[in-house]
């Protein structure tokens, strides 16, 4: 506790160019593979790393505000300022704390409900997603091979902390609907009602595509297609809209 008092009073040196070069290269797809890290910024959420996953933090760069309003005792963190905060945030403002963590390696875990993903690009969209997942307590989704990285940046900040609790898989979706042997509910426009048809939180609900929906060689594998019905005029919802309502539905019991 001492070295980390001592610590407080003492602004490091100045970032070397190759720590920024390396850490503005993790917001690359192709980099944070290679790597095994991703980027979490923001005071809430790095205080959220800090207190359920220190053992999955790399390191903590921070203003020394943040430093003094936080235990980081055994976590390796290292003063900077402002200047330098904003010379290796993807943030338009950085938020007093940027931490670096490592990726997880994630198998399918045996449950009775699964969220599976088809095909999801938005990041905004899979950042909301992963937050309802968190919400309704999912602890996993399931995702097809080529829905956007889920420790993509713009995924990462809007899962709001989400991120450290829910797991995502990626998997071939048709081979994981053949193979769990639960009823498969797809959000399909030609599916029955959800308001009228009784749910049990047992099965896998199946969300596609922002624009396409979901994909031709999934729909034999619906063995129960859902639909919310429309009562005004908007043309479609929103995957992160329509996945909150289904799940909502799939929750009341």
């Amino acid at each position: 506790m001492l070295q980390y008092l001592a610590k407080l009073i003492i602004v490091t040196k100045m970032l070397s160019k190759n720590i920024i070069k390396h850490l503005n290269a993790l917001q690359r797809k192709k980099f944070r593979n290679e790597s095994g890290e991703f980027i979490l910024e923001g005071e809430k959420m790095v205080q959220e790393a800090v207190q359920m996953c220190s053992e999955r933090i790399v390191k903590v760069y921070c203003l020394q505000e943040f430093a003094a309003d936080n235990n980081l005792s055994g976590i390796d963190f290292e003063i900077i300022e402002e200047k330098e905060l904003k010379q290796i945030s993807g943030l338009t403002t950085p938020n007093k704390a940027l931490a670096v963590l490592r990726q997880e390696a994630v198998s399918i875990e045996k449950n009775d409900f699964y969220l599976a993903l088809d095909s999801i690009q938005d990041p905004g969209n899979m950042g909301t997603i992963i937050r309802l997942a968190d919400w309704f307590g999912l602890k996993q989704v399931i995702c097809s091979s080529d829905c956007v990285d889920c420790y993509n940046p713009k995924v990462v900040q809007a899962t709001m902390g989400s991120i450290l609790r829910v797991r995502l898989h990626y998997a071939d979706l048709a081979g994981f609907l053949r193979e769990t042997g639960l009823p498969v509910y797809g959000a399909l426009l030609n599916g029955e009602n959800v308001y009228q048809k009784k749910l049990e939180r047992k099965g896998v609900l199946l969300m596609g595509n922002e624009g396409n929906g979901i994909r031709q060689e999934l729909l034999p594998l619906i063995s129960s297609p859902l639909t919310i019905p429309r009562f005004g005029e908007a043309e479609s919802l929103n995957v992160g809209i329509a996945t909150a309502i289904l799940l909502s539905e799939f929750s009341r019991g």
